[in-house]
């Protein structure tokens, strides 16, 4: 039986939406929220057959407005790469199992899935082992030749709207600030995750990469955009030296990106820069994953200490 009061949680017409979708002789017998997410409401639901085999599922529902304005948009991009990428060699995404991007039958806009084994890993534990695994990952997700492309990647921060972080060095930033006022460099295009990072992988103990979750952001666009997301999620769960070394680990796994330095710097700079407006929602759920050293004010000074790193190294 399903326990009521978590039932509750899903609420009646998702409930329903969801039992629609399931093979003739299977029910919802519980379910788990998932921790970590930012944009959406993540729940693992358990589907039970008459041999009392069990299965599980993923649902995904946007309930804040400011997401539920963009839901459409991002559930069809996640829809289509997680119809796509069950066929793709060596990237372990989820399978669509149904989606309602305009809540035409549920509360909210929601997108069910198949359920991928393995666990995020965010400590600094391991990760000389797991960072060349995430490199070879994401060279493998650039490989995929979809025979419809993507729409094309979404970079909404500006030279305006970045946030420069209290006691910062503020002749880095003021630099770093002047690369992205420029115009985007030429790119060949490549499939993106555009939010590929170690919150959104998962390992087994070996560890192996087990699945790659959140296409919410599948995208066309330059290869190092991704790898600049990576650099900067690394940078600042485990410190500016790994952020650099993942752009190498990268290379070393087959993955090409700009020849010339200043394009590269460019994509670097310009996702660094995006984190300095979201640290307070990218610190959270590090912290509930049991990182709670990172304070959005400790967050705040390892993105210091990477943009000036960047400036450093690639300037």
């Amino acid at each position: 039986m399903v326990n009521r009061d978590e039932a509750a949680a899903v609420r009646p017409l998702t409930l329903e939406w969801v039992r629609r979708h399931l093979e003739v002789g299977e029910r919802i017998v519980g379910f788990q929220v998932l921790r970590g997410g930012v944009t959406a409401e993540m729940r693992r639901l358990t589907i039970g057959a008459r041999d009392g085999s069990t299965r599980d599922l993923v649902l995904r529902t946007y309930v804040d407005p400011f997401f539920v304005e963009r839901a459409e948009d991002l559930l069809d991009r996640e829809a289509g790469a997680l119809t796509l990428l069950p066929g793709a060699a060596g990237v372990p995404a989820p399978a669509l199992v149904a989606v309602d991007p305009t809540a035409a039958h549920c509360e909210y806009p929601s997108l069910l899935m198949s359920h991928v084994p393995g666990r995020t890993v965010l400590g600094d534990e391991g990760l000389e082992a797991r960072v060349p695994l995430l490199a070879r990952q994401l060279v493998a997700i650039h490989a995929v030749r979809p025979a419809e492309r993507p729409r094309e990647y979404v970079a909404l921060t500006t030279a305006d709207t970045v946030v420069v972080p209290k006691r910062a060095d503020a002749v880095a930033w003021a630099a770093a600030i002047d690369v992205i006022r420029k115009p985007a460099p030429a790119y060949e295009g490549r499939f993106l995750h555009r939010d590929f990072h170690p919150g959104n992988v998962l390992f087994d103990a070996a560890p192996r990469v087990t699945g790659v979750v959140d296409w919410a952001g599948a995208s066309w666009g330059p290869a190092d955009l991704d790898v600049a997301h990576c650099s900067t999620n690394l940078a600042l769960l485990h410190g500016p030296v790994w952020g650099l070394r993942f752009v190498a680990a990268y290379e070393e796994a087959g993955g090409v990106l700009a020849a010339v330095a200043s394009e590269r710097l460019y994509w670097q700079v310009r996702d660094a820069l995006a984190f300095s407006e979201e640290v307070h929602l990218v610190a959270q759920p590090w912290r509930e994953a049991g990182r709670a050293e990172l304070t959005a004010r400790a967050v705040e000074e390892r993105l210091d200490d990477y943009v000036t790193a960047l400036m450093d190294a690639l300037g």
